[in-house]
């Protein structure tokens, strides 16, 4: 095919995850046109034109008492095919974008009994070979002497206790990383913020000499720039959504002695 979209909602680890599959449809079209959260878009380095979704207009997409877009019209019309995970459980959303050539996937994996890492599920969606990593590639980045650490995530069952990442904290030197809504107040050093631009975090994740932190997106960016990841899981399924990097080693509900090593293992 000559043009093809692909929107691809969700949230910074589930897109990562979802990498793999999509630069596989690279290799199936002349030009790659890639939707995404808008914080997600300094990630996307394999395609031809990279966008947020919300700065597209999709989301008003077949809203009842609301007009489509032209000019959003005209877009969708111009892609010879559009491979979509966004919409795909609305229903009006879906009778909207019958008139374009639209192939629409679920947007995560079953939510139980399922032992399929995430990343294989969107490669197989796709017809993408399994087994595959998600990779960010950094210009330019230097190591430097510290460990990173990002002690939240997406939800509270799935963080290890702060004060635990404070006592490894004392074995090594550190940078944190915390959204500015995040209280880091124990530590002196201001964190690297986790903003609306995820570029200078990579960067950032980069320069790291190990990564810790729990079932997140940040650690899913840090294994895919290349950072040893020691991650921390608590709630989630391993088997589907643990970070997938050149050096990852995950620690289901940890001791802090068991954490400290294996940064120590990894430095």
């Amino acid at each position: 095919m000559s043009r093809l979209l692909v929107i691809r909602p969700g949230g910074v680890g589930d897109c990562i995850l979802s990498f793999p599959a999509i630069e596989r449809l690279r290799e199936r079209c002349k030009y790659l046109e890639v939707w995404v959260p808008g914080a997600a878009v300094p990630l996307v380095r394999f395609a031809d034109r990279v966008r947020g979704i919300a700065s597209t207009g999709l989301d008003l997409m077949g809203i009842p008492g609301l007009a489509v877009d032209a000019g959003l019209v005209n877009e969708l019309s111009g892609f010879d095919a559009i491979v979509s995970w966004y919409g795909t459980r609305r229903e009006e959303f879906r009778d909207a974008m019958k008139q374009f050539p639209v192939e629409f996937h679920a947007v995560l994996p079953p939510a139980a009994g399922s032992a399929v890492h995430a990343c294989d599920f969107f490669c197989s969606q796709v017809g993408a070979p399994l087994g595959m990593t998600p990779s960010i590639a950094m210009d330019r980045a230097v190591r430097r002497d510290f460990v990173a650490i990002h002690p939240f995530s997406g939800g509270a069952k799935k963080n290890w206790p702060l004060e635990r990442f404070e006592e490894v904290a004392r074995a090594f030197p550190v940078e944190w990383c915390a959204t500015s809504e995040q209280s880091l107040s124990y530590h002196p050093a201001e964190p690297m913020l986790v903003t609306e631009d995820l570029g200078a975090v990579a960067r950032w994740l980069a320069e790291a000499r190990v990564y810790l932190g729990n079932d997140s997106g940040i650690t899913h960016l840090a294994a895919a720039v290349g950072t040893p990841v020691v991650a921390l899981f608590c709630a989630s399924e391993r088997r589907v959504w643990a970070p997938r990097g050149p050096r990852v080693e995950i620690l289901e509900s940890p001791n802090v002695g068991e954490v400290v090593a294996a940064v120590r293992r990894l430095s």
